[in-house]
């Protein structure tokens, strides 16, 4: 047996760092064990509701049999389409300047804080905020009051996305873009922006997969449509909120359009999920 073995300070180590590994271990499986719970149960109780009446109908009345969720699913599209649009360019902007001006400028160093807050703001709380700033103002609730609401979300996320990737960027690549004449500007959208794109994109992914099941902030924003409606000028349905309001009723027609919707709102999450971090994947193997 060799000395480093018998040596009480090294088996003192030993075994404090295999304790650490059998707790990180626990944690996990218990982690594990809670997840596949709940995607046994959605997969379980959502493909009971799956039909091609799901996405041809739109939702059924109070006590009404059959239905689907047209309506709901047009409607979510609209919303969070309006919302990326709405917060991309915003993002993307703010996170091209803190990357190029939060090391020496007050104003960036303010706003990369404020942008920290923002994403651990309750989504509820943004969604008071916008109830309070146009809903209760134009005093109707619409789907653009709640893309604005989901904007608020996605935007933050978005920004510390960008200059995260914008600071990955080598340093000697961007002295050899100014050694050429290049100027600020130039380096920043034509350079440096350029060379992460996939990562930026992954970013606005990732917003949009954060935004796409917020349930808080359209019960005060967009509300709810039991009839189909493209009018952003108007309470518009969609997936969360049908979600909320069908799973606390007590009819099985409802519960069970409840479920499909929430499993159409994983596939969907899922999906971007995947095709962001496939994309982020290809970038770096590179």
């Amino acid at each position: 047996m060799s000395q480093t073995i018998l040596n009480p300070v090294y088996r003192k180590r030993l075994w404090k760092h295999r304790i650490g590994i059998a707790l990180s271990v626990m944690a996990m499986s218990v982690g594990l064990i809670f997840l596949m719970w709940i995607l046994w149960t959605l997969l379980s109780k959502g493909f009971a509701g799956l039909s091609l009446g799901l996405f041809t109908q739109d939702t059924p009345g109070p006590g009404s049999e059959g239905g689907g969720l047209r309506n709901a699913i047009v409607g979510s599209l609209m919303i969070v389409g309006l919302a990326t649009f709405i917060s991309t360019p915003i993002g993307i902007l703010a996170g091209v300047y803190l990357a190029e001006y939060g090391e020496e400028n007050r104003f960036a160093q303010v706003t990369r804080f404020v942008t920290d807050i923002m994403l651990s703001a309750p989504s509820i709380v943004l969604g008071i905020f916008v109830w309070t700033m146009y809903v209760d103002v134009s005093k109707h609730y619409s789907g653009y009051a709640g893309s604005i609401a989901l904007s608020l979300i996605a935007i933050p996320v978005v920004v510390r996305t960008t200059d995260n990737m914008l600071r990955l960027v080598p340093q000697s690549l961007l002295e050899a873009a100014f050694a050429l004449g290049a100027p600020r500007w130039k380096v920043a959208t034509t350079v440096r922006l350029r060379a992460v794109k996939s990562g930026v994109v992954t970013g606005v992914l990732l917003a949009v997969a954060r935004i796409t099941g917020e349930t808080a902030p359209l019960l005060y924003t967009a509300l709810n449509n039991q009839f189909f409606s493209s009018d952003m000028n108007a309470p518009i349905a969609n997936l969360p909120v049908v979600i909320n309001q069908f799973a606390m009723s007590t009819s099985d027609n409802w519960i069970n359009l409840a479920w499909a919707a929430a499993l159409l709102l994983t596939f969907s999450v899922l999906l971007l999920n995947i095709v962001s971090r496939t994309m982020f994947s290809q970038k770096t193997t590179k």
